[in-house]
Parts: C-alpha cells; structure tokens; sequence
C-alpha cells in the first residue's frame, strides 16, 4: 500500500472506485485524520475520458476552502503533480444513506425529514457561493455516527458564474431532474429535484424512477408521475406526499422556487407527525432560533453552532428559573410564552419570546450572583446556554452573541432614559 501522498501519512484504504482511491491518512502538521482522494494517473490519461476527468478533478478541487458549512464535507487541500493528482477532504466517520433507503432498514419519518432539511441548508449554502451539486443521491450524503449529516463529492458541481465550457452528461441517470437529463441550462432547482428523489427513496424503500436500464429511467423521469410516498407507508402523512410531489415536479414552475421554501414546508411537516413532547427535531430548533429577534444578525453556520452548545427545557406556569442571589454561570433566550422579573415583591419587567435574560453572567465576573428573580407567567420554553460552552464556540460565534447582548444592553440603557424623563417630567423636575 502507498505509505505518503504528499505530506499525508496514509493509514488505510477508505473506498475505491472506478477513477480514484480514497485513503484514510495523517496530516502531519495539524495532527488531523483526512480523507485523501487519489485520481488514478490512467483515468487523467486516457484520451477518451481524460479530459473529463481531468475536469472533475479541476472543478473539486476549485472548490478548496470555498464551501464552509457544517453540512458539508470541507476540502482542505488540493494538488496536481506528475506522479499523483489528489484532493484532500474532511474525514467523516460514518456511513451513506444507501443502507437507509433499503426496506427493511428504513428511519423513522421524523429522523429522515431531519435528514433532508439538513441538506437543503447545505444546498442553499452551496447556492449562495454559486455551486450547484448536480449530483445528489443516497453514497454522496454521510450520516455521522453523532447522527448528523455531510453532503460530500462535489467532482460533478457547476459553478453558476463560470465562463468556461461545462460538462453535459455528468450526475447519476436516476436522480437527475428532467432538464439535466435534457441537457438542459440548469438552476439550483436541479439539486432540489435530486434532493426530492432521495427523499423518496429514504420514505419509503423504492425508487421513484427505478428502471431496467438508463433509457427507461430517463422516460420515467421526463414522463411519469411515481405514486404517492404514503402509499408504500401508511404513517407518511398527506403534507409530505404533498412536499415530495413538488420536489419532483417535472416543470421548473411546478417545483420548489427556492431551498428555503422547500425547507420551511419540512418543518410545517412535523406538526402533522406524533412525537415526543420535548422531541424537538434540529431542523425544528433551527427555525425557531431563526426566528427570535435576537438571533437575527446569525448566519446560518453560526445558528448550528448555537443549536450544539443550548440546552431546551420546558417550564410551567408560576415556576421558579433563577432565584435572587443565587449564583449563576448560565444565561437564557425565552423561545415562548412570558416571565416576569421581580426584586423583592416589586415587578421590574416582563419578558416575551426572544428576549435574553441572566447574561451578566456570562458578562459579569464568574462568581455572579443574580440580581432578580424571574418567575414563568405562563407555560414557557426557554434555551439555556452556559459561559462555559460559549466560551468554546469560535470566535464569529462568541462575536455574535457580544453583539447581540449590545444591543439589548443600549435597548435597556434607553428604555431606563425614557422613565427616568418621565419620572422627572411627573415631578416638574427640570435636568438641564
């Protein structure tokens, strides 16, 4: 076996196919486990396909350092030399969607929604830096065992912008849209028609265009309506088969405009899904979070960031979240319902959905003992978030929340101005 690429100490074969062998291998100088993408020197060479393959590995390797997102498999490194030609990836230990798209290994609806909201904010990511996929499907989405997601293998994107000639023919038969297959000028609706095959295939174990051979797939795809998803799977309720039908409209018109529309409907999905009262999925957490005012200036990066370090908790009427006087090291955002804030018997405030409260702790000293009580006036759900595990967050994410508390420390300061004139003007107190 081959014992260096490059500067990558290799450790052990990953996968091989029919172009190129992906090592599990060392990189020496962060000290960080890769996956190394070795094209074979024969594939570049061969005057039939080489220019094609040669414009795979051009494209992916373009892409170094473009793509940010934690749904998406980083690439680190690229190089072309005489003697190898390798791109250096993000090792992720996990597994394809192949094996949940099999029968009799089906996840549960929930989880799957899960799953293919995920993608869509990577998609939208992609799109947002001029890149569409143009080849979804279930071995180039990694499941991690941490039961998150990694959209990988983009050999085959286009780059919106780009002047140079492109590619037809690239992408797998079965999970192209109608105009791919067409050879059509494409748009980011081409990965939401793939992305909707996939969805599918993962609801219910059958391909939605499964043929005999690449002709016949190709006819389904232009010419025939799959069946509803529920129809292979009672639970599948009516909303989603309503979702999938428009991923895979056949008419650009028809289907998804946009990735935010497609993820906004898989989260208005769960609500016709029975699930565990404090179950709240990640694609759910996010768009709460997306939605309370204080997380409005986050990028969407920066919003998963936050949904690793939270803690949820739900808390009824006239309970007790923080005492006067007790010692705290956490603060939190209330997602819903209202809180009172009280000192002693008087009430200073009253606090509703996305309002901070308790962040002198994480601004304060570390021994911080709390100046108010705030007690629950209704049912509420409330994300707490300790100054230790923010202190742990990158730095764009810990920049965020500063801002963010700025902002409510200004709203405070001139809120306190407003009362305070009023106070006086009751008064006929002058202070100029």
């Amino acid at each position: 076996m081959i014992e260096k690429i490059g500067k990558y100490k290799v450790l052990r074969v990953l996968g091989t196919g029919a172009t190129s062998t992906v090592y599990l291998a060392l990189d020496p100088f962060t000290n960080r486990e890769v996956a190394v993408k070795l094209v074979d020197a024969s594939a570049l060479g061969d005057k039939e396909t080489g220019r094609r393959y040669r414009k795979l590995f051009l494209t992916e390797a373009s892409l170094v350092g473009r793509l940010a997102h934690p749904h998406i498999a980083t690439i680190y490194d690229a190089a072309e030399e005489e003697d190898a030609s390798y791109i250096v990836m993000e090792y992720v230990a996990g597994e394809t969607l192949q094996k949940y798209c099999q029968i009799d290994n089906l996840l549960p609806v929930d989880k799957t929604i899960e799953i293919i909201f995920k993608c869509c904010r990577a998609l939208v990511h992609a799109q947002q830096q001029g890149i569409i996929h143009r080849d979804i499907k279930p071995a180039n989405v990694l499941l991690t065992h941490e039961n998150d997601i990694k959209i990988t293998d983009f050999g085959a994107a286009l780059a919106v912008a780009s002047d140079t000639t492109q590619l037809t023919g690239i992408g797998s038969p079965a999970y192209m849209s109608p105009e791919q297959v067409k050879e059509q000028p494409l748009n980011h609706q081409t990965d939401i028609f793939s992305l909707g095959v996939l969805f599918y295939y993962m609801l219910t174990g059958h391909h939605p265009f499964m043929a005999n051979n690449n002709y016949s797939v190709v006819y389904l795809i232009n010419n025939v309506e799959p069946p509803p998803p529920s129809s292979y799977r009672a639970e599948i309720p009516a909303s989603l088969d309503r979702i999938v039908t428009k991923a895979l409209a056949k008419k650009l018109a028809n289907r998804y405009q946009s990735w935010e529309d497609f993820a906004q409907d898989l989260v208005g999905a769960f609500a016709t899904l029975k699930k565990p009262e404090y179950d709240i999925p990640d694609s759910e957490r996010f768009n709460i979070l997306r939605g309370l005012k204080f997380f409005h200036g986050f990028t969407d990066i920066e919003l998963w960031e936050v949904l690793r370090i939270t803690i949820w908790s739900r808390f009824s009427s006239g309970d007790l979240l923080l005492r006067e006087g007790e010692v705290g090291r956490s603060f939190f955002i209330l997602v819903d319902g209202e809180l009172k804030v009280c000192k002693g018997s008087s009430t200073l405030s009253e606090l509703g959905a996305g309002d901070c409260f308790g962040e002198m702790a994480y601004l304060g000293s570390k021994q911080f003992h709390r100046t108010a009580s705030v007690i629950a006036e209704t049912d509420v759900t409330v994300i707490e978030i300790s100054s230790e595990a923010l202190q742990k967050a990158s730095e764009a994410c810990r920049h965020r929340f500063n801002g963010a508390f700025l902002e409510i420390l200004l709203e405070r300061l001139e809120g306190a101005n407003t009362r305070l004139s009023e106070l006086l003007a009751e008064r006929n107190i002058s202070i100029f």
